[in-house]
């Protein structure tokens, strides 16, 4: 826990030294209209990491666009994938080292791609870093590879660590997203976005509210792996599967699930939470248990979304038979996009909070995590 005292003092040194300020503005708004952005985004899921460059313009009324330039996905290797899996188990100073060795890694990976797109004039990079620890009922959120040594890495501004500051003010620090689900795809009644976690927006009396509703691919992934494979292709093992229903019921009946919003997941309460209940069926098959919970999480969808037009994200948006379950259960017109937007929306949306943050405007809605007020959140090293 020494490693996690002395984050904390560091974010208080940002403050002390100017780096970043809750008090926005830090820019004059009138001086830019247009950025040229990288994303930066790693999930829980840890597929790897997203990287998506876009235009983004905020017109003299504040009204904001974005224009999609270009994305991919860098994948972890196994070595990585372990290392960020079990990153919460780590005393002080192996988690200082991870954190260290993350920004060095992501660094390089950023700097290749931005190499690799010379012809893209870039204002700055926004990156979210990747989660190791999420607690923030007792103030605690750890996103690494957010180390002022990423500014020299990559070779240009670096906007990022944008959790921190919300949890500091009362918040659950996440989600994020909702603002850019405001700005961006408004459009829309409500937006899904199915990663490790599945969390929605959707405007309630002239508010944006937003939550986390249960864990997906947190949980999905891990059980496809004791098959040997990454993921659960299209849903293909848990449709061979046959529910529980003892199970279905006992998921089901987790307290999270009736807490009000604002309310947030990490690790930490599925390993508390989830592997309990799953650890109780050993003689189970595991395509049962990957049908049960996946009508677990459509049921859970289900109950949370609005009417009208619902995006769906996030890599769990190519699960076929998810989205099949979650048509059964929901009274939302469930709408999945071509593959660019479910992969990099999340990159894309962390750009725009890097934009709105280089402005000073608000990028954290009070509405959404809990906050005592909306701010404008993030580190800038300039």
């Amino acid at each position: 826990m020494c490693y996690l005292k002395r984050f904390r003092k560091k974010v208080q040194r940002y403050l002390f030294e100017g780096i970043f300020s809750i008090k926005p503005p830090i820019f004059n708004p009138m001086d830019k209209g247009s950025y040229k952005v990288l994303g930066v985004m790693s999930g829980t899921s840890l597929d790897g990491i997203d990287l998506a460059i876009a235009d983004y313009r905020c017109s003299e009324r504040g009204v904001w666009s974005c224009d999609f330039v270009y994305a991919t996905t860098e994948p972890y290797d196994s070595q990585w994938k372990e290392r960020l899996k079990n990153g919460h188990l780590l005393q002080s100073a192996e988690l200082e080292a991870l954190d260290k060795d993350y920004t060095n890694y992501l660094g390089a990976v950023i700097h290749r791609f931005i190499r690799s797109h010379t012809d893209q004039q870039l204002d700055f990079v926004a990156s979210h870093g990747h989660t190791i620890l999420h607690q923030p009922e007792i103030g605690l959120t750890l996103q690494i590879g957010n180390r002022p040594e990423l500014r020299e890495l990559v070779g240009l501004p670096v906007v990022c660590d944008f959790r921190v500051q919300d949890v500091q003010l009362g918040g659950q620090g996440a989600p994020l997203v909702p603002i850019g689900d405001r700005l961006l795809f408004g459009f829309y009644d409500s937006c899904l976005n199915l990663g490790g976690f599945a969390n929605c927006s959707f405007e309630q009396q002239n508010q944006r509210i937003a939550f986390d509703i249960c864990p997906v691919n947190i949980v999905l992934n891990a059980l496809a792996e004791r098959l040997g494979y990454e993921y659960d292709k299209g849903g293909a093992l848990a449709r061979s599967g046959a529910q529980i229903p003892e199970l279905l019921d006992r998921l089901d009946g987790l307290p999270f699930y009736q807490a009000p919003a604002p309310k947030s997941l990490g690790l930490e309460w599925v390993i508390e939470n989830v592997h309990p209940i799953l650890s109780d069926y050993p003689q189970a098959k595991t395509e049962d248990l990957l049908c049960t919970f996946t009508e677990h999480i459509a049921r859970q969808l289900g109950e949370q979304l609005p009417k009208g037009r619902c995006l769906v994200s996030g890599g769990g948006a190519y699960n076929e038979y998810l989205i099949e379950r979650l048509k059964v259960h929901s009274q939302a017109r469930i709408e999945v996009p071509g593959d660019w937007l479910i992969d990099n929306k999340e990159a894309l949306v962390f750009g725009l909070l890097g934009a709105l943050r280089w402005r000073g405007e608000v990028n954290c809605l009070s509405s959404v995590t809990g906050a005592s007020r909306d701010h404008s959140s993030g580190v800038i090293f300039r």
